[in-house]
C-alpha cells in the first residue's frame, strides 16, 4: 500500500537539494563580511591620511615660525624687524626627511634698515631644513619709498642727496673750472652690473650762483671719461649681486640674486670688498 503525500525520495537527494537551496545564503553572508573588511580598512586609511594631513600642517607651521625666529636673530646689525616664512611644496615633513626644503619665501614689508624703512621679499630654493649650510638660489627684492632712499643716500655720504624719476635719477657734483668752483647737476640711468651700480650720464647743468647752463654735450668733458660707477659691494653679503633697478619718482626696486650663500649670522655679516 502506498501512503498519499509521503516523500519517496532517497535521503541523500534530499539533503543535497537542502545544501544548495542554502549555499547563497552563506555567499551571501561571506560577500556582506568581505564588504564591511573593505570599508574597515578605507577607514583607517582615510584616518591616517587625515593625521598625516595634520601632522604636516602642524609641522610647516612649526618650521616657519622656527626659520623666522632664526633668520632675525641672524639679522646684521643696524636691520630690524620681523619675518614672515612660507614653506612650499606639498609635504614639509618629506622635505625635512630628504634634508632640503624645495622652496621657501620671506616676507619683510617693514624691514627697518639704519633707521630707513624697505620692504623685503626673498625667494629660496634647495634649502637646508636648520640653516645650517649654504641655500642653493637666492632672489631678492627691495623696495624704498623717496624718503628712504633719501635717508640711505645721506647716510653713505652722499652730499646733495638724490631726486627720483622715470627711471632716472638726479645728483649733483661740485667742480672746478679755471679755479671757480661750480656745480653740476647730473640726471643719470643707473644699471646694474653685479656689484657696481653704473650710472649712465644723458644730462647736466652747469650753476653758478642763480644761472645754469645745459652741458648735456659736454659732459663727458665736465665729469670726466666714462660713466661713474659705484662699488656697492660692501653694503652686501659676501656673494650676493645687483640683478636690476627700478625707479620711479616714488621709490626705488632693487633686485638681487646669490647662489650657495648661507644665512647664518656670521654669513649675513660678512661684507663683499671693492676691487
Amino acid at each position: 500500500m502506498i501512503m498519499a503525500g509521503r516523500d519517496e525520495r532517497p535521503a541523500a537527494d534530499a539533503f543535497r537539494e537542502e545544501m544548495l537551496a542554502s549555499a547563497p545564503q552563506d555567499d551571501a553572508r561571506r560577500g556582506s563580511g568581505a564588504g564591511r573588511a573593505w570599508i574597515a580598512v578605507l577607514v583607517v586609511l582615510a584616518v591616517v591620511a587625515a593625521l598625516l594631513v595634520v601632522a604636516d600642517v602642524v609641522t610647516r607651521g612649526i618650521a616657519e615660525a622656527r626659520v623666522a625666529e632664526q633668520l632675525e636673530a641672524n639679522l646684521p646689525e643696524g636691520v630690524e624687524g620681523e619675518i614672515d616664512v612660507s614653506i612650499g611644496g606639498f609635504s614639509v615633513i618629506a622635505q625635512y626627511v630628504t634634508g632640503s626644503m624645495d622652496e621657501v619665501r620671506l616676507s619683510a614689508p617693514e624691514l627697518v634698515v639704519a633707521g630707513a624703512p624697505v620692504d623685503v621679499a626673498v625667494r629660496l630654493r634647495d634649502v637646508p631644513p636648520a640653516l645650517d649650510g649654504p641655500v642653493g638660489r637666492i632672489d631678492a627684492s627691495v623696495r624704498a619709498d623717496a624718503s628712504s632712499v633719501d635717508a640711505l643716500v645721506t647716510l653713505a655720504g652722499v652730499e646733495g642727496g638724490v631726486t627720483l624719476g622715470d627711471g632716472e635719477v638726479a645728483y649733483e657734483r661740485s667742480v672746478e673750472v679755471i679755479g671757480v668752483p661750480l656745480r653740476v647737476v647730473v640726471t643719470a640711468t643707473p644699471v646694474a652690473a653685479g656689484d657696481t651700480v653704473v650710472l649712465e650720464s644723458v644730462a647736466a647743468e652747469l650753476a653758478a650762483g642763480d644761472t645754469s647752463v645745459d652741458v648735456s654735450s659736454l659732459v663727458d668733458r665736465v665729469l670726466g671719461d666714462g660713466p661713474a660707477e659705484i662699488c656697492v659691494a660692501e653694503y652686501l653679503p659676501d656673494g650676493a649681486r645687483l640683478g636690476a633697478i627700478a625707479i620711479t619718482p616714488g621709490g626705488v626696486r632693487v633686485d638681487l640674486d646669490a647662489e650657495r650663500l648661507s644665512l647664518d649670522e656670521r654669513s649675513l655679516a660678512t661684507m663683499g670688498a671693492c676691487s
